[in-house]
């Protein structure tokens, strides 16, 4: 790959020269004309807010930067490439891992103004910038009869969400959101710009497609474009009494196991409010047409009485800023995952029950700190969705179609960081239980051995061993893709997310 030939500024090239004698801060501030927000400037001020966990906001940079364009996104980089700062990069600011998209002390370039949402109706592509969230886009396509495969709730960023693969309502039909790139518009680590294409730098566009921010600065995705109409969706909410919460861990084993129609999707979860001891099914439902045809989820409805019931025909820009309603604002936020194969119909109620009772008794050791709120999501990850996923060019997680899957999602909320060592335990030993129970099973024959069960990255803690969780072909594709962009290590060593391990 000869990346030292694509395009390079002469300002780019210019500003470099004088970059170590400076902080990044303060040349990016006085030579060029990159908007530069300092701490207790109003930009500042508001940016740091746009964290879904207050502990990311309690890390303070020494300045956020702001480019607008990918030549000055080069430019920033070729600054940072003659210095030693460390920095950080943020798209929606979702990721809740403390210095993955936040930093204390350094640079944070933030991809806010890097916004354009681009359709071209002709060729059926939507050009997407980084500093977007999902409802923006999804606001931008409204009416225009096109959707783009994306984030669930609509305050996700795109980002992130694209760099790690990305887990849509659309999956089952589309694949993972990485499956629709079709372009990666690129900043490497020597400031040059390069425009990632699988015909014309094959290593690089895979290893993007779940390879994390590994490889250098996204300014902009070229998505391929979906029809799209009407959709049905929102939100059945249940009380969690014992009756219930065995009816809903069949209905979502069931619904796994036989997707019969990939135009369906669903997010189930449980959360609880320990300090008041409110316990809650919150389902989330989608089907791609105005109605979903009758069997679909008939399981679910009539599981009980439930509480509440906001389904309904809505548009695609609807439904996702709609779901913004599940964003937990003010509290400091964890996020933990696993995978587990589905067990059979014969086993499923004991190992279903088990993972769920896991979770509950980890939890309840935590329910004197103040505000916290557990959850836990059973995303089904099916056969179709790996189908789908391989038939459109693969991507990082490479999942075989060999078994149904389920992708477990924690999360943690809490009020002060002064309780994060007490939580971080505690995510740790929540999805550490649920590995243990696997193996157990597996061990025992209810649940089948030797299957491949990758983690899915925009759902990991940041102790979480992404990469060596993946094939070791895909691991080595990473490896030796970082070692051609990005010699000197920038990425590796200057700023944080799941990192490629170093062979042993």
């Amino acid at each position: 790959m000869a990346f030292s030939t694509v395009r390079k500024s002469f300002a780019v090239a210019a500003l470099a020269a004088v970059a170590a004698a400076q902080s990044t801060c303060d040349l990016v501030g006085s030579q060029t004309s990159i908007d530069s927000y300092k701490r207790f400037q109003i930009d500042y001020t508001s940016e740091q807010s746009e964290y879904w966990s207050t502990a990311c906001s309690d890390l303070k940079p020494s300045c956020i930067l702001m480019p607008t364009t990918t030549q000055e996104v080069a430019a920033i980089v070729s600054i940072l490439a003659a210095n030693n700062e460390s920095f950080a990069i943020k798209s929606g600011g979702h990721n809740p891992n403390n210095y993955f998209a936040s930093i204390d002390g350094g640079p944070l370039i933030s991809t806010k103004k890097l916004d354009q949402v681009i359709l071209d109706p002709v060729a059926q592509t939507v050009r997407v910038g980084p500093g977007n969230r999902w409802d923006e886009v999804s606001g931008a396509l409204d009416g225009s009869g096109f959707s783009v495969v994306g984030g669930r709730i609509g305050n996700v960023g795109v980002g992130g969400y694209l760099l790690g693969a990305g887990l849509s309502f659309m999956s089952t039909e589309y694949g993972w959101a990485a499956n629709s790139i079709l372009e990666y518009e690129l900043v490497l680590a020597n400031a040059s710009v390069v425009s990632v294409t699988e015909s014309n730098h094959p290593d690089l566009f895979m290893a993007l497609k779940g390879g994390g921010s590994n490889f250098g600065i996204v300014t902009s995705y070229l998505l391929q474009a979906y029809p799209q109409g009407d959709v049905w969706g929102g939100n059945l909410i249940f009380d969690a009494t014992p009756e219930i919460s065995k009816a809903m861990l069949a209905a979502v084993r069931d619904f796994t196991e036989n997707y019969d129609d990939e135009k369906a999707g669903i997010i189930v979860t449980a959360e609880r409010t320990l300090a008041t001891l409110v316990d809650l099914w919150v389902i989330f439902l989608y089907y791609n047409g105005p109605e979903p045809p009758e069997g679909i989820f008939d399981k679910f409805f009539a599981i009980s009485k439930f509480k509440i019931n906001t389904c309904k025909t809505q548009s695609m820009h609807s439904l996702l800023s709609g779901n913004n309603w599940a964003i937990v604002k003010g509290s400091v936020y964890t996020i933990g995952t696993e995978t587990m194969p589905l067990p059979n119909e014969a086993n499923g109620a004991e190992v279903m029950q088990k993972i769920f009772d896991h979770w509950v008794d980890v939890s309840n050791k935590v329910q004197l700190v103040p505000g916290l709120i557990a959850s836990i999501a059973f995303q089904p990850l099916p056969k179709k969705l790996a189908q789908v996923a391989r038939a459109k060019g693969g991507d990082m997680l490479d999942v075989d179609d060999d078994i149904d899957r389920i992708v477990l999602e924690l999360d943690y909320s809490f009020v002060s960081n002064l309780s994060y060592p007490k939580i971080d335990q505690t995510m740790r030993d929540t999805y550490g239980g649920f590995k243990t129970i696997v193996e157990d099973y597996q061990d025992s024959g209810l649940l089948p051995k030797d299957v491949y069960l990758p983690l899915f990255q925009n759902d990991c803690f940041y102790p979480q061993d992404y990469f060596g969780r993946l094939k070791p072909e895909k691991m080595a594709l990473a490896r030796r893709v970082q070692a051609e962009v990005d010699p000197k290590g920038m990425w590796k060593t200057r700023t944080d997310g799941f990192k490629i391990p170093s062979e042993y």
